[in-house]
């Protein structure tokens, strides 16, 4: 995306790259080949969810229905994670840390996260449940045909430009979908070589 940053933080414990927009963190890139992760895990839009205790959430998560991927650990300065599976069969992250280490709304991205499933009512609940309210900046769609075998947390962002967003998107061998978003704006849905879904909208 335009006017975002990518680069290798030399002081992360796991040398992640680090992903900024106008100063702001707002994500990053892990490789899942490496030796902190289980054989096997799918390329996937993490989804961090902040909470106050990880191993207290973890076990609410467990006891909810959810699969367990990495048991809460001490992750540097990203503070304590867990990694888990929900009941709908998407992966997603709790995360323990100051808040001068979290996502800033400020950033302006992601304007919400969208979870495709062939239960978006069961996955709702579960969240929920979890986290003793429905997480904010969320939509439970229904997924159909063949994504429906891959539920996936997707990412929605906003762009100034869609023309240019596609053009970019061609460049490097994506082509972008058109759709309009649950609100009626124009937009387009873009997939990487590893599967992974992003939604982008008119801002």
């Amino acid at each position: 995306m335009p006017g975002w940053d990518f680069a290798v933080d030399g002081n992360d414990w796991q040398k992640a790259v680090k992903v900024s927009a106008g100063g702001h963190r707002i994500g990053g890139v892990s490789d899942l080949t490496g030796p902190l992760y289980p054989a096997g895990l799918p390329a996937h839009i993490a989804f961090y969810l902040a909470v106050e205790d990880v191993d207290a959430a973890t076990d609410r998560a467990l006891g909810a229905g959810a699969r367990l991927v990495l048991a809460p650990f001490d992750a540097g300065d990203q503070g304590r994670i867990a990694t888990l599976i929900d009941p709908a069969g998407a992966v997603f992250s709790l995360g323990q840390t100051d808040e001068t280490n979290r996502w800033s709304p400020a950033a302006g991205v992601p304007e919400d996260m969208i979870l495709a499933c062939t239960d978006p009512g069961r996955a709702r609940d579960f969240y929920a449940a979890m986290l003793g309210t429905a997480p904010g900046r969320t939509r439970f769609v229904r997924a159909h045909g063949s994504e429906a075998s891959a539920p996936r947390w997707e990412l929605s962002i906003v762009a100034d430009d869609l023309d240019v967003v596609a053009a970019l998107a061609l460049d490097h061998g994506r082509e972008a979908r058109g759709e309009r978003d649950h609100d009626g704006r124009p937009g387009f849905r873009l997939s990487s070589p590893e599967g992974l879904t992003f939604h982008v909208r008119k801002g």
